[in-house]
């Protein structure tokens, strides 16, 4: 578990736009460890973990591309009925809110992963370290 850099990168709603930041990326030798699109009428965001993130930040602005950064917390979870669950109901019982998550799995996973950006994310990265992982957080 870990807070990482996540790229939200705003585009016009066409066919060329996820293209153009793959292909970007892949020229340069990054890898996407996630990813996500959201769309409007108009625009989508795609939000994205880098395996470099300054790298992919500043060769997508050279393209032209309005990007913020955010910090998010990612996690292993285990890919069975509940886990996903433990970890809402402990960042809600903290008073921490979910402003997004994103995660996957595939049937043959026993692990699957999670992107959450939080209201608080280094108290919900101590939180979920101390009471799902057992873990001290200093």
């Amino acid at each position: 578990m870990r807070i990482t850099k996540q790229l939200s990168i705003f585009l016009e709603n066409r066919l060329s736009g996820l293209a153009k930041i793959c292909a970007v990326l892949s020229e340069a030798e990054i890898n996407i460890t996630a990813l996500t699109i959201h769309d409007t009428v108009d625009h989508a965001i795609v939000r994205l973990i880098p395996d470099k993130h300054i790298k992919a930040l500043l060769l997508l602005e050279q393209e032209g591309m309005h990007i913020v950064e955010q910090d998010v917390v990612v996690m292993d979870l285990d890919n069975k009925p509940g886990a996903l669950a433990s970890v809402v109901e402990k960042l809600a019982r903290a008073d921490i809110s979910i402003d997004y998550a994103y995660c996957t799995a595939s049937e043959r996973q026993s692990f699957g992963c999670i992107v959450l950006k939080t209201s608080n994310i280094h108290q919900a990265l101590e939180l979920l370290r101390r009471d799902i992982l057992g873990e001290n957080f200093n």
